[in-house]
């Protein structure tokens, strides 16, 4: 893979590297004592077998789910082009989806969950077809804004390959709508991304949403 010094390419090379949060034993302990305390403070009985771990139990889930800052080195691969010149390189797509991801909004840390679609027109390099799973698994895992997510993956794809273009569609329900708030129930959130060729053809937007099973007017 080429990583040039563009800047972009420097910060996306920072959002993969491995690299593991330097969380301490002290550390751990001295957030559990914070979570039993507000815990307490807000009604939970930590006095029983069932809930006595409870506060150390949500530290280690907390940190679990924010594993995408922890980067993925796996996502630094890349292929050639399979693409010979056919008249057609410029609109062929490859996606994948529906991928299942889960994250933590980072205005209420409560979580959103849904599935993406990610799509791309090939130019000079392709990207194994588990890399889209872990690129949306990457930017997913972490506190987070449904807009900012489809923007991460399309921009990661934009470096790592250079496609003709690229597409990107989170569909997600949002706890901190349905639990609080206006408590909606079951409301479904949609955004999408387009770069490339996908910003410029209407044509190739509705063929990716006809592969991923949606109909949308895209007047």
């Amino acid at each position: 893979m080429d990583i040039h010094n563009d800047p972009e390419d420097i910060e996306y090379l920072d959002a993969i590297e491995l690299r593991k949060r330097p969380v301490t034993d002290e550390q751990y302990r001295k957030f559990e004592g914070y979570a039993a305390e507000i815990f307490s403070a807000f009604g939970l009985d930590l006095n029983s077998p069932a809930t006595k771990d409870t506060p150390r139990r949500f530290i280690k889930a907390l940190y679990d789910a924010t594993e995408g800052y922890d980067g993925d080195p796996n996502l630094l691969k890349v292929f050639d082009t399979e693409c010979r010149g056919e008249p057609d390189c410029r609109i062929s797509q490859v996606i994948e989806g529906p991928i299942r991801f889960f994250a933590l909004c980072e205005h209420h840390a409560l979580p959103f969950y849904g599935t993406a679609y990610v799509g791309y027109i090939a130019h000079e390099n392709i990207i194994g077809i588990s890399k889209l799973t872990r690129l949306v698994r990457l930017f997913s895992r972490r506190f987070a804004v449904q807009e900012r997510i489809g923007q991460q993956i399309a921009d990661a794809l934009e470096t790592m390959l250079h496609p003709h273009g690229v597409a990107v569609l989170l569909e997600a329900h949002h706890l901190c709508v349905e639990m609080r708030g206006v408590r909606e129930m079951a409301p479904t959130t949609r955004t999408t991304v387009w770069r490339g060729h996908f910003a410029e053809d209407a044509t190739l937007r509705a063929e990716f949403f006809s592969a991923c099973k949606f109909q949308h007017d895209d007047r």
